[in-house]
């Protein structure tokens, strides 16, 4: 219903909130009145973010993803580009910057995956292209291009920024990455952990220096170990071993029996990067045995570009206080989470957001086939090779290899309610609340506050996607 003002009313509607519940109420808004946000996008409808051939079709390829994608409820997005050639970069940074119509999501920016990465955990990343950080922040600027990363006035949205990087993957014990991460976040860049084999001690580490996120959690990673927890151990991270009276010692970086000190891997075990999904392993994690501890590296060095977190002390002694967690040194980065029922089983999935509910941020991590009207069957993909699309299941032809995920967003939220038993509304908030708060965008993105972007999406009480609507009009609507 609108009014004679411009203003827009919507009745008999179930409002989420910002901590996951449901409240039936009517809802006013206009322009200034956002919400699906996905933090890492490959590709959708036959474009590539990464693949470049000119100018005029790299900005069409924009344009129709980011108008294109409203269908699946996304209204703001994150293009991911995959580890390129270092020449590559300037042409492709130059053309991905914030960007949106009046009837499109908005391109925010864009997330770096690469090349800081481990080859261990390369994915379908060019092992070619890898790259240390020896000069640390000053490594990331040579390849990105300082001008093209972010301040953190550039998040305001309001005066269309032109600076481009909004968020690293990077893996913190390749050489010279922990030294960048204190000063990328000071500048409002998201720090995100990811294709690396980081033990617990360099995982907790570059949280205490800045990062904030975990990229793609289970996937390019070492697994779960109950003795070095690596990656994933940073959900259930312990106060205890920041207590003065902890009995263990830090556990030192170790070293992998197959890694060099780069982070490579020897020629032997190399996997072809077009046969190898970009979020799945390469390798073989190496066991994380107890006994393959190395002395302290990178974590004991004088950190000179980074700044430290104030550390604060957990409690010396034992409370009384029922329900009350003994304080941390670090407050638990952001994870996001790929909710298709292939790259997380619903175990995994569940088991990640009993450990840290606040913590979930949904993704895709789609490639350019994700096309929510795109029928099952095989297509052209790159280099001669060709995938075959069943589902949510993408692989490469004449093999069972994964390349990559086609879930549309909205799917991610009604399985990650099916698979942790959470309601819609909770599911709701890991795909716009969290991720907004991720991104430190929560006052314009992912939620109704007043004088937040009028961009939100319409669901059914299955979590369908009804009509989606950008800057306060109506931009897509589901044909009844």
């Amino acid at each position: 219903m609108a009014s004679p003002n411009g203003l827009v009313c919507f009745t008999n509607c179930l409002i989420p909130q910002e901590d996951g519940t449901l409240i039936e109420q009517d809802v006013w808004f206009n322009e200034q009145s956002g919400i699906i946000l996905d933090a890492q996008l490959n590709g959708a409808y036959n474009f590539d973010f990464s693949v470049y051939e000119s100018d005029e079709s790299y900005r069409e390829g924009m344009k129709m993803v980011a108008e294109r994608i409203i269908e699946t409820g996304v209204t703001s997005l994150l293009p991911t580009l995959i580890t390129q050639e270092k020449a590559l970069y300037p042409k492709i940074l130059s053309l991905l910057q914030p960007f949106s119509t009046s009837k499109s999501a908005t391109l925010l920016g864009w997330h770096a995956e690469g090349p800081f990465i481990n080859n261990a955990k390369r994915g379908a990343h060019a092992s070619p292209f890898l790259l240390p950080a020896p000069e640390g922040t000053k490594s990331f600027e040579d390849i990105y291009g300082a001008q093209n990363l972010a301040e953190n006035e550039d998040w305001l949205m309001s005066g269309g920024g032109q600076a481009g990087v909004r968020m690293i993957t990077a893996a913190p014990e390749i050489d010279g990455v922990m030294n960048a991460i204190g000063e990328l976040s000071k500048r409002g860049i998201v720090f995100s952990i990811g294709h690396s084999t980081a033990s617990s001690e360099v995982a907790t580490s570059a949280v205490r220096y800045g990062a904030g996120l975990i990229t793609h959690l289970f996937n390019a990673m070492p697994q779960l170990h109950h003795r070095d927890p690596s990656i994933i151990g940073l959900l259930g991270a312990s106060p205890h071993l920041s207590s003065p009276l902890s009995p263990l010692p830090p556990y030192p970086p170790r070293k992998s029996p197959t890694s060099t000190p780069n982070g490579s891997v020897p020629a032997a075990i190399y996997t072809d990067i077009l046969h190898s999904s970009e979020a799945f392993d390469s390798t073989i994690t190496p066991p994380l045995s107890p006994f393959n501890y190395a002395s302290p590296t990178s974590t004991t060095r004088s950190l000179s570009s980074g700044v430290v977190t104030p550390l604060k002390m957990s409690r010396s002694e034992l409370h009384l206080e029922k329900g009350q967690v003994t304080d941390m040194a670090f407050v638990r980065p952001f994870y996001g989470l790929i909710v298709d029922g292939i790259h997380s089983h619903p175990n995994s999935v569940r088991l990640a957001y009993s450990a840290h509910p606040d913590g979930c941020v949904l993704i895709t991590d789609a490639q350019k086939i994700l096309d929510p009207n795109l029928r099952d069957g095989t297509y052209e993909w790159r280099d001669g090779q060709r995938f075959v699309k069943e589902g949510y299941k993408l692989y490469l032809e004449g093999t069972n290899t994964l390349a990559g995920s086609v879930v549309t967003m909205d799917a991610c939220v009604r399985n990650f309610s099916r698979f942790t038993g959470c309601s819609l509304g909770e599911a709701i908030k890991c795909a716009t609340f969290n991720p907004a708060k991720c991104l430190g965008l929560e006052n314009r993105k992912g939620t109704l506050r007043p004088g937040a972007d009028a961009d939100f999406v319409v669901l059914d009480r299955q979590g369908r996607v009804l009509n989606t609507w950008v800057k306060g009009k109506e931009a897509w609507a589901k044909h009844l």
